[in-house]
């Protein structure tokens, strides 16, 4: 029978040292030249620290760029300075730049104007550069070109980069079936997006969302929690319940953030200012008043007592920290909005901080009734309205003017930058007294640190006379606008700069 061989299960420790100690002993014994008899034993120790860093430092240069790791290249500092371990040195740069993965675009892609690189929005586009569309978009761009800054509120955190894919992304969004996209399948997760994203999208929707602009059911849909949850159909077309549950946080809580409303270009299209201000700021219904009349008996008086209850859970005011506020209209719409409305929606605004009225008409309660009269019980025919078609340029009138900006002065007294681009028709209002009415620049509005007066359009080689004049007109109106307001407030107030086209700028 062969013999059995019993493997055994423990070894004895190595007798000899291993070879990095051997090698360095060595090392250290040949430097040392035979001296090492004499020395103790730390200071062979710390010779055997050296020799080992040496060692260590010249494998990780000779390793380098090979994917090899090295543990004396992460040693911590602590440590590194106990056992007087040398500083690894920086890494070698490499040889060059690496080429992007990859095959190479065809000849085809390049040689298309359409082409960029850094997959954004071509500028050479018309949408981009303000060539054709609405005069409230190439306003809006010529903003962002000469101050630096997205949207008319002054504020480049209101929306995202110009050619971002963010930017893409939101602009396609609202150009394609948007109410589909709101009523049936974006509708129950708009309420739920960024802050950011949700105040973008409104921007969006006003300038690029077609001839409505933003309308009341945009506001619902995105700042207030849908009504009604999505519905999914099995194969057969029956309705089947959703396997998850919605949960949305009131809007007390997730309107909290947004302090940017940018409306440009919808009032007057597809949202009026009433719509506006009961939307914002709902009313409140007190706890005795009853849609039903009076209740029969106790139990029904004890059911609406508890929906008024819940009706009075509704914040006062539905974004409460909105201090930018964009209400700019297209000039093709400017009949289409009321400066009495105005009035009524600007009590409930008093921390508002940054406002945008470009393109607003001359400021009038009856705008209607210029060119209407009365005829007196004495016979003689009188004008109609506070403003009539010669009170500016025959009478040089403006009380009507100064007596609604006034009114607007006292209730929005906490503006810092005020945009009136387009409104060089009625700049004469802002410094002209009306008996002993004016606006007031050290009080109400002493707080203005930025006006823009922009004409609103540029002139170009085919702009007649007509246009060059009211254009000059205008910048120089801006100009002793600014004169006027500094000297009013001779130190009392903050310094205001007024923006306007500094190349006709005397």
């Amino acid at each position: 029978m062969p013999k059995k061989r019993y493997q055994k299960l423990y070894s004895k420790p190595q007798s000899t040292a291993p070879s990095l100690l051997s090698s360095s002993s060595s090392a250290a014994n040949n430097n040392n030249n035979n001296n090492n008899n004499n020395n103790t034993v730390n200071e062979r120790l710390a010779e055997l620290r050296r020799n080992h860093a040496r060692n260590t430092v010249i494998d990780s240069n000779n390793n380098h760029g090979n994917g090899h790791v090295q543990l004396g290249a992460s040693v911590p500092p602590v440590i590194r300075e106990i056992l007087q371990i040398p500083e690894t040195p920086p890494p070698r740069p490499r040889a060059g730049p690496r080429p992007p993965p990859g095959p190479a675009p065809p000849r085809s892609w390049l040689s298309s104007p359409s082409f960029s690189s850094s997959f954004s929005l071509s500028t050479k586009s018309p949408e981009f550069n303000g060539e054709g569309g609405s005069l409230i978009r190439r306003h809006l761009q010529r903003l962002e070109q000469r101050l630096g800054v997205s949207g008319a509120l002054g504020d480049s955190r209101s929306l995202p980069a110009r050619g971002s894919l963010v930017d893409w992304t939101l602009r396609k969004f609202v150009q394609g079936d948007w109410e589909w996209q709101r009523d049936e399948y974006c509708g129950h997760v708009l309420y739920q997006l960024p802050t950011h994203l949700r105040v973008a999208l409104v921007a969006y929707l006003g300038v690029y969302g077609g001839t409505q602009g933003v309308c009341l059911k945009d506001l619902k849909a995105i700042f207030l929690p849908p009504s009604k949850l999505p519905v999914s159909y099995d194969e057969d077309g029956v309705e089947e319940e959703a396997g998850y549950e919605y949960h949305y946080e009131p809007p007390a809580v997730a309107n909290q953030d947004v302090w940017s409303l940018d409306l440009s270009g919808s009032l007057g299209r597809g949202l009026k200012i009433r719509e506006l201000e009961d939307f914002l700021f709902p009313r409140q219904k007190g706890l005795g008043e009853e849609q039903g009349g009076v209740e029969e008996s106790w139990e029904d008086q004890h059911e609406s007592e508890e929906d008024e209850t819940q009706v009075m859970k509704l914040p006062k005011a539905l974004l409460p920290n909105l201090t930018h506020l964009s209400l700019a209209i297209d000039p093709e719409y400017a009949y289409h909005v009321s400066w009495r409305q105005l009035l009524s929606f600007a009590k409930h605004l008093p921390n508002l901080t940054h406002l945008s009225l470009a393109f607003w008409p001359e400021p009038s309660l009856t705008p209607n009734a210029k060119f209407a009269s009365v005829v007196s019980p004495d016979g003689r025919r009188l004008q109609y309205g506070g403003t009539g078609p010669y009170s500016h340029t025959l009478d040089n009138d403006w009380s009507e003017a100064i007596m609604v900006l006034t009114r607007l002065s006292k209730s929005l007294y906490g503006l810092e930058y005020l945009d009136l681009t387009g409104c060089g028709m009625w700049t004469s209002a802002l410094w002209s007294k009306a008996e002993h009415d004016a606006v007031d620049w050290v009080g109400d509005w002493g707080k203005i640190e930025t006006l823009l007066l922009y004409p609103g359009y540029e002139l170009d080689e085919a702009a007649g006379v007509a246009d060059t004049a009211k254009y000059i007109e205008t910048v120089e109106n801006a100009r002793r606008l600014e004169r006027h307001v500094r000297g009013k407030r001779a130190g009392k107030g903050r310094f205001i700069t007024v923006e306007t086209d500094h190349e006709f700028a005397g």
